[in-house]
């Protein structure tokens, strides 16, 4: 039997994208937690470039980078594909994929952690991200169709963690009135049994957020 071990942290949206893929494909894996704080030896041994989560080792092999996993999942294990079998369409996937992470993800965390007028010009940059997904999504349920496939998994992080940001800053950048078809994919992807069973307490990530964004946030000097 393969030997497969996912190291991550209770909390990481990237490594959430591997455990999905394992899951919508039933793999079964080992799960090591890290402390990002103090990290072990064996990640660092794993991943000594990027000294990071996620990790995956399948057989005694590391990989490194959610996307990169995520496709090597694919490759490996052909059940419940997560690309298209047509070339221009997985690499359409890909192309979204990275935007995701180019692109869309950046922007949005920008808006949590800047202030004022540079917070402003976040906002405006996390929108124009924003409505080229509404574009992309609209029409259907997945953004691979009628089922859940790598671009949803790249972009899973919008339909948990974006409702956490929101709450800790007092900002709200989806609605329902700019974009309908997005919310909408947030509900459909939140939802799947698959995805909904692996998502960390939200109490949880909360404490996390409001104690990032108050490291962010300037302190008046003392009187």
């Amino acid at each position: 039997m393969a030997e497969l071990k996912l190291f991550r942290t209770w909390s990481s949206p990237f490594a959430l994208r591997v455990v999905w893929a394992l899951d919508l494909k039933g793999i079964q894996f080992d799960t090591i937690f890290e402390d990002l704080s103090n990290k072990s030896s064996l990640l660092l041994q794993y991943n000594p470039i990027y000294k990071k989560v996620p990790v995956l080792v399948h057989n005694g092999k590391p990989l490194a980078e959610s996307l990169v996993i995520l496709e090597y999942i694919d490759e490996t294990w052909k059940q419940t594909p997560l690309l298209p079998e047509d070339p221009s369409e997985r690499a359409t996937a890909r192309f979204w994929a990275k935007f995701g992470e180019d692109k869309v993800l950046p922007s949005v965390y920008n808006v949590f952690i800047k202030q004022g007028k540079d917070q402003e010009e976040a906002i405006v940059t996390a929108h124009e991200n924003l409505r080229n997904l509404e574009g992309l999504i609209s029409g259907k349920k997945f953004f691979s169709g009628e089922t859940i496939g790598l671009v949803d998994l790249a972009f899973g992080w919008l339909a948990n963690l974006l409702g956490v940001l929101e709450e800790v800053m007092g900002v709200t950048l989806i609605d329902h009135e700019k974009y309908p078809f997005l919310l909408t994919w947030m509900h459909n992807f939140a939802d799947a049994p698959i995805i909904k069973e692996s998502w960390p307490p939200r109490d949880k990530l909360i404490t996390k957020y409001k104690a990032l964004h108050e490291a962010y946030t300037p302190k008046e000097a003392p009187k």
